[in-house]
């Protein structure tokens, strides 16, 4: 079972600092995001294929556990394990699901971020790389943002296979 209220205690203890439980990144929001679902019980699996699968174990982690686009794939795709159903709207967000972000609009997801409160309807996330928490979802007051910006929106699934 999902407890996404550990993934967002997590999410708001690291948000601006690095676990040193986990390797850290120069671009570390998947990586981030990926502790913060390990947190709420999301399980490994998939090792030792770092193209498949999710999971990290010593020195090593697959694709999705540290690059956006490879964690937007796995979301969209997996069927063991940590799953998800992809919605339509950041509205339909609750805590400790997953926005993937596409910022140049070219197919390339390249910012992950995991959602820790709401305002109203409005999903506030926390990310690492720039080092945010409680932002609004969109992004649009950021350097990487440009009116092509796509993004994917994904609810956790509470339980586990």
């Amino acid at each position: 079972m999902y407890d996404r209220e550990a993934a967002v205690r997590y999410a708001d203890t690291w948000w601006n600092g690095r676990n040193p439980a986990f390797p850290s990144f120069d671009v570390d929001c998947t990586n981030f995001v990926s502790q913060c679902l390990l947190a709420g019980g999301a399980p490994m699996h998939g090792y030792p294929n770092r193209e498949q699968g999710w999971w990290l174990r010593g020195g090593t982690w697959s694709f999705s556990w540290s690059v956006a686009h490879s964690m937007r794939w796995y979301l969209a795709s997996s069927k063991k394990g940590l799953t998800a159903t992809q919605v339509s709207s950041a509205e339909q967000l609750g805590l400790g699901d997953v926005i993937a972000y596409d910022f140049q609009g070219d197919g390339r997801f390249d910012h992950t971020t995991i959602v820790t409160a709401k305002d109203g309807s409005v999903p506030l996330v926390n990310a690492h790389t720039y080092n945010a928490q409680h932002r609004h979802w969109a992004y649009k007051d950021s350097y990487a943002s440009t009116p092509d910006a796509r993004y994917v929106f994904f609810k956790i699934n509470d339980e586990f296979s």
